[in-house]
């Protein structure tokens, strides 16, 4: 024997290449749905069309699966931070704020279903795996520098008063945001989303008025 197994048709008309991305899509979009435990590879294998021969050549099991599904995620996601953060055609705290506005909408058009995959995984795996909550941790703290970077922009801008802590309102940010995000998918209405996003700004020290010299 050869060794090559038959591929089936869907497989077949997606292509090799294809079929990962296709699993690990429909992966990604299940487990930020449904959590990693709840969601069986069978149904990831009947949505995408193929074989669940297809699922072992490329992964060796569920957990490397599930590592596949949030490398994924955070590569969705840092394309998309990347449009929001690198535009300087909008001040920094304006770019906060359509990040903000850009989850909103996101969650608002799957019904609340969907939250943050990587604040369900942490919640959920954080105990069981350790290699899940590194993976897990790291992104986050990825995500910290990300809007730490944003901040310490509008203290250069003027937006913020000068000497705030950029690393601190960061960490503030995301554990007050990944919060509210729980909740929104809990009660499927964006007024956790708003009422953080309000205190949040409202709560940044402004900064200090510029004084003239005639």
């Amino acid at each position: 024997m050869s060794g090559i197994g038959v591929r089936s048709r869907s497989e077949r008309a997606l292509g090799r290449g294809e079929t990962k991305r296709a699993l690990v899509w429909c992966g990604t979009e299940l487990l930020t749905e449904r959590g990693f435990q709840v969601t069986g590879i069978d149904e990831v294998l009947k949505r995408v069309g193929v074989p669940k021969g297809s699922f072992y050549h490329f992964f060796a099991n569920k957990h490397e699966f599930g590592e596949a599904v949030i490398q994924n995620y955070v590569d969705y996601y840092a394309r998309k931070m990347s449009r929001i953060f690198d535009d300087e055609a909008t001040s920094p705290l304006s770019r906060l704020r359509a990040f903000v506005e850009d989850a909103k909408r996101g969650m608002l058009k799957y019904g609340f279903r969907r939250g943050c995959l990587i604040g369900n995984l942490g919640q959920e795996l954080a105990s069981l795996d350790d290699a899940f909550r590194e993976q897990l941790e790291a992104v986050l703290l990825s995500w910290e520098r990300r809007v730490e970077g944003c901040l310490e922009q509008a203290v250069e801008a003027g937006e913020l008063a000068p000497g705030s802590d950029a690393g601190a309102i960061s960490r503030f940010f995301w554990i007050g945001w990944e919060g509210a995000v729980l909740r929104a998918k809990l009660t499927r209405n964006a007024e956790p989303l708003d009422q953080f996003a309000s205190m949040f700004f409202a709560m940044l020290s402004p900064a200090a008025p510029r004084v003239s010299r005639r």
